[in-house]
C-alpha cells in the first residue's frame, strides 16, 4: 500500500536482535520519552506527539517486532510472546542507555509491555502518560469484545485477520469516533500490514491476550498488577477516550484505583485512537504535564 511519507518526517534507526531488525525513532535530545504503541498501530501513531516534543525531549519510539518498519518474521524465528516483547524493549533501552529519568507514554499493548519493563526497572521511570491501555488483567465486570474473541479463538477470525486484513481495517474504522480518519492517515496506519505474512504479529497479539492463569503471559500481567503501587508517587497523566469499546471506563477506574494521584483528563467523544481523535488537545495536556512535573533524580 502506498502512503504519504511526508506525514512521518523522521530518521529511521535499526537495532539488531537475534538476526532481526527492530525499527525505532530517536528524535531530539534531553530526558528520554519512550512511546510504546499497541496493536495494530506502529510508531506512526505517535508522529504528531514526536513532532511536538522533540525540540525539548529525546523521543524514542520503537516498532515492536512484526509491526511497523521492523522485521516481520515467521513463528520459527520469533515467538511473539509478551515476555519476548518486554525482553526486546529491555535490550533496546539498554542499547540506547535509557536507565534513568524516563517518561513512558503507553497505548494499548504498549501499556502492558512498558509497565512490565518498568517493574523490572522502577528506578528508571520518572513519569507516566497513559492512553487507553492496561497493565492488569481484564476487569471482572468486563467481557472480551466479540471481535477480539473471534480473532483470538477461531480459525475464521485468524483467516479474516491474516487474509482479509479485517482487524487492521476495522481498527482504522472503529477506533476513531470524532471523525473518520483522513485517507492519508488511514493509509499510513495500514501501510506496514499489506500482506498476510506482514499481519502475523497483528494476529499473535490478539491470540496472546492473557485472560486466565493457563494463558502464557498471565503471570507477567499479575506481577505487574501487584507492583503498580510502586508508581503511585511519580507524576502520572491519564488521557482517556471514553468511547473506546475495549479499554472502556472500567479500565480507567482500575488505573485510578492503582494510581489514585494521577491527573485524569477524559475525552467524552473520543475512541481508542485518542491521538487521532484529539491530537491537539492531548498534545497540549502532555506538554503542560511535562512542564509542570520536571524530572527529578529518580523514579519509583
Amino acid at each position: 500500500m502506498k502512503w504519504d511519507r511526508s506525514l512521518y518526517p523522521f530518521t529511521s534507526n535499526y537495532f539488531l536482535m537475534g538476526g532481526l531488525r527492530l525499527h525505532y525513532l530517536d528524535e531530539g535530545a534531553g530526558d528520554p520519552i519512550v512511546m510504546l504503541h499497541g496493536n495494530p498501530t506502529w510508531s506512526f501513531y505517535f508522529r504528531n506527539l514526536v513532532l511536538a516534543l522533540r525540540d525539548k525531549h529525546r523521543c524514542i519510539v520503537p516498532d515492536h517486532i512484526g509491526c511497523g518498519l521492523s522485521d516481520k518474521p515467521d513463528d520459527q524465528r520469533y515467538d511473539f510472546s509478551l515476555r519476548r516483547r518486554v525482553d526486546d524493549l529491555e535490550q533496546l533501552l539498554r542499547h540506547l542507555r535509557v536507565d534513568s529519568r524516563a517518561t513512558l507514554v503507553l497505548h494499548d499493548w504498549g501499556g502492558m509491555i512498558g509497565m512490565a519493563w518498568a517493574v523490572r526497572h522502577p528506578e528508571s521511570v520518572a513519569r507516566l502518560v497513559i492512553l487507553n491501555t492496561a497493565a492488569f488483567p481484564l476487569p471482572a465486570v468486563k467481557r472480551l469484545p466479540w471481535g477480539l474473541w473471534l480473532a483470538r479463538n477461531t480459525r475464521l477470525g485468524a483467516w479474516l485477520t491474516l487474509r482479509g486484513n479485517a482487524f487492521c481495517r476495522a481498527a482504522a474504522r472503529w477506533c476513531v469516533t470524532r471523525r473518520p480518519l483522513p485517507d492519508k492517515v488511514r493509509q499510513g496506519l495500514l501501510a506496514p500490514y499489506d500482506t498476510p505474512n506482514h499481519r502475523r504479529a497483528v494476529l499473535r497479539f490478539v491470540q496472546n491476550v492473557p485472560l486466565g492463569p493457563s494463558d502464557p503471559g498471565y503471570d507477567i500481567v499479575k506481577e505487574v498488577e501487584a507492583n503498580l503501587h510502586r508508581f503511585r508517587n511519580i507524576p502520572t497523566l491519564i488521557c482517556w477516550g471514553m468511547r473506546d469499546f475495549v479499554f472502556d471506563e472500567t479500565f480507567l477506574a482500575t488505573w485510578q484505583k492503582h494510581l489514585p494521584a494521577a491527573r485524569v483528563v477524559r475525552f467524552p467523544d473520543c475512541g481508542h485512537y485518542i491521538l487521532e481523535d484529539a491530537p491537539d488537545e492531548v498534545i497540549r495536556e502532555v506538554q503542560a504535564f511535562l512542564a509542570s512535573s520536571p524530572v527529578g533524580g529518580s523514579g519509583a
